[in-house]
Order: C-alpha cells, then structure tokens, then sequence
C-alpha cells in the first residue's frame, strides 16, 4: 500500500495552496481530487492579502498574466442615489494596491497544475469514500484502492469528507441565504481602474455584485433569503432574470450586456465545523467553514487555511511532539479569521445601518481606512484596526435609534428623498462630520 506524509482530500486553492507549499518543503503529498479540472465555480474576487501567499507559492506571474487586475470595489444602494469606492492602497497598513478577478475554471485549474509542477502527485476523477485513522496515520480508501499517510487535510469543500464522518457541520440559522448568478458579455465598464472594481449594490432584502472577468466576461449574481426564492415558486433563471429588472440600477449597470451562461444557484452556504483539527487530521477552506460571500473571503479563506495547515503539518512532521500545540494554534487562526467575517456579515445583514454608515465614509481615528483594510482581507490582529473596527461597528449600533447619517430607503426612487423633518435633516448634516472620502469616495 503506497504512503504519504500528507494525503490531500480536494484540490481547490485550500489543497492546492498545502499541497504546493509541503511538496516543496520536500514531504511526499498526494492530492485526490473528486472532479475533473478546469469545472465551473464561483468566488471569482480575490484579496490583496493573499496576494503575500502567491507571492510564496511562486503564481504572481501566472495570476499577471492571465487574470484581470482588481484595485478594489465599490458599494452602491439601489436607490441609486450614494455609492462609495474604496481603493486597496488607501487600506490602514495596505501592502499592496491590487488582487485579481479571476474565473475560477481557469484560476483552480492553474493552482492544482502548479502544485503538481512542485512535486505533488495529483489525481483528478477520485473520490476518498473514507478515512480510518489509528494511532500511526489514517487509511483513505478510494475507488480502486487504498492509500496510507500520516496526516490527511481536508480540503475537499462544504460537503467535508470527514467533517461528515464525525458530524461536525453547524449551519447559521440566521444566514439561510440563496445566491443565483450567471456570466454575461458586452457588459460596459468605467474606464482606467475603475474598470477592476467589484461592485455590490445593496437593497432592501438582498444584494448584488458585478464582477468583470477576463474576456469580456462580468459575473453577475443576486443573494437574498432562501425562503423568498422559495416562496416566488420560479425557476433559478427566471427569478434571476426578474430580480435584475426590478432594479434601475442594475439594468444601468449591464446595459447591452447579455447572459451567456446558465443561472447557476446555491443555498445556504454559511456554515462552520465545530472542530478544525484531530490526531491525525486538520480540515481547511471550505471544508472548515464558508461565511457568506458578501466580502469575498471565500478564496481568501481557502488560501490563508492551506497555507497555515502546509505549516503545521510541515512542523509537525518533524517535531511530532508539538503536534498537538500546532493544530490548536491552526485551529484559534482560522477560526479567528472566520469570527472576523462573521461579524462583518452579521453587521451588513442586521439592518439599513451598515450602508448608511458605510456611505458616509469616515475620516477621525481613520476608521475608513481600517474598514477598507478588513475588507481587503486584513483580519484585524493588530489593536490599531480593532479598535477602529469597534467603532465602526458602534456608529452602527448608535444609527439604529439615532439618526447620525442621512437615511437611505434602499429602494429605486424616481427623486431624491427629503428629511423627514428638518430636525432629522440636520443631524444627519451634523453627523456628516464624523465621516470623510479619505479612503471610502463618495459618488
């Protein structure tokens, strides 16, 4: 029976990250792989601070030449009256300017192809039916075989191999979203590196985002509560095609553009494994948790989870006494990373008040600079972007029962709304004054 030191289940940026870094640490990885590459999936908007990462697994180039850059992104209400831009270099503590949109048929394939150029063996069409683990490693039994190694990552997606096994998925009652999206050309775009920007525009009851690929290509997608799909009783494309109708600003934004895909759909997909790590097993990617993909952290996730599992298990190898202070260390940072994205999206799903603050950006203390650095993929370790993240968070808890920014309806209006008095018009001018355009601009 053939041995490993790291058997991979999956070869998404989770696995492919492990296996790239660990082949080329000199340890013997072999990656399994259900589906066969290049294979459709969303998360095509990566952050800047992965850009470190690929910078490590040796892909800058590779991402250069063939993805479109990203230099941030812009949020917009659908009443078609405030939008903000936000650029990556203006970030608290940014370290670089830009990240990639990527298709993520392409961007996967490239990432398993690279960790197999490293040394990896890649097998692609096969499924791990199960894992036994014993004191010395874990057995992974496969269609035709069975293979051996000494530690397994699980980076095999949200249907995890052994977060299954062992019942470890806890679902958020709270985020039971829906998101349909589908590619589209002819799709106008803003000239220089506006043209890059992920947008997002946000309504009442759900969201969208307009993502410009390569080739022409825009991705489009709408996420919204999966019982209002539910109870339309539509099928995903029409549902699809009504929802982008029913909003001006985005028919504005696709003009000519058309759909040259099918409406793709997926559901409830914020989750997390109440455990990340065993013995003989660390879990990574999707495989450990999803936390919506309002803020892009999908990818992100993914390759900041395989490249710390590719660290511990790499350590762990060699000084097997420290294993166990090496998971739970791998399992406090990705959940941390998870906590971080929890609360961001819990913010943007509780209320109007994350986009009414979030619209009119904020210049004492440089809270928009730090907002913009969460959302370019700083988790906030150091104080200096967690105390301004908690006060973001309080001006929105604070908007909820007093007006300190101008209200918006979140609805497409033919004319501009007006104060409802003129007390509330001016504490929403004098509240201004807490937020600027230094890094969050105002349109």
């Amino acid at each position: 029976m053939d041995e490993y030191d790291v058997a991979i289940i999956g070869g998404g940026p989770a696995g492919s990250t492990a296996a790239t870094l660990l082949a080329r640490a000199g340890r013997s990885v072999i990656v399994l792989e259900r589906d066969k590459f290049p294979r459709f999936h969303i998360g095509e908007s990566l952050l800047p601070f992965s850009m470190s990462t690929f910078k490590r697994l040796g892909l800058l180039e590779k991402l250069r030449a063939g993805f479109v850059e990203k230099f941030g992104g812009e949020i917009a209400e659908a009443g078609g009256e405030k939008a903000a831009k936000f650029y990556f270099k203006d970030g608290f503590e940014a370290r670089t300017d830009r990240s990639y949109q990527v298709t993520r048929a392409e961007f996967d394939q490239m990432m398993l192809e690279h960790a197999r150029e490293n040394g990896a063996e890649v097998y692609e069409e096969t499924p791990v039916s199960d894992v036994a683990f014993d004191e010395n490693g874990c057995e992974l039994r496969l269609n035709d075989r069975s293979i051996r190694a000494k530690y397994v990552i699980d980076a095999s997606g949200r249907n995890a191999v052994i977060g299954t096994k062992f019942k470890l998925k806890k679902s958020y009652p709270h985020l039971k979203k829906l998101a349909l999206f589908a590619h589209f050309e002819g799709v106008a775009r803003a000239s220089g590196i506006d043209a890059t920007l992920t947008r997002m525009v946000r309504t009442l009851d759900s969201w969208f985002w307009v993502i410009p690929l390569k080739d022409d290509r825009t991705s489009i997608g709408v996420v919204l509560d999966a019982t209002e799909f539910k109870k339309s009783k539509l099928a995903p494309e029409e549902f699809f095609e009504r929802a982008l109708s029913q909003q001006p600003t985005m028919r504005d934004r696709i003009g000519n553009g058309r759909r040259v895909s099918p409406v793709y759909s997926a559901a409830d997909f914020s989750y997390r494994n109440e455990k990340l790590a065993g013995e003989r097993w660390l879990l990574a990617g999707d495989a450990a948790g999803f936390i919506d993909p309002v803020f892009s952290s999908g990818v992100f996730l993914a390759v900041f989870s395989g490249e710390k599992a590719a660290d511990a298990l790499d350590e762990a190898l060699t000084h097997a006494a420290r294993r166990r202070r090496l998971f739970a260390r791998y399992e406090r940072a990705v959940n941390h990373v998870m906590d971080v994205y929890l609360r961001f999206v819990d913010c943007w799903y509780s209320g109007k008040e994350f986009i009414e603050v979030f619209l009119a950006p904020s210049a004492p203390f440089q809270v928009a600079p730090a907002v913009n650095a969460v959302l370019g993929g700083n988790i906030g370790n150091r104080f200096a972007i967690r105390w301004r993240m908690e006060f973001f968070y309080l001006i929105v808890r604070l908007q909820r029962r007093w007006t300190l920014c101008p209200r918006l309806s979140l609805k497409p209006k033919s004319s501009s709304p007006t104060p409802s008095s003129n007390a509330e018009a001016e504490r929403a001018t004098h509240a201004a004054g807490l937020f600027d355009s230094a890094s969050l601009r105002s349109e």
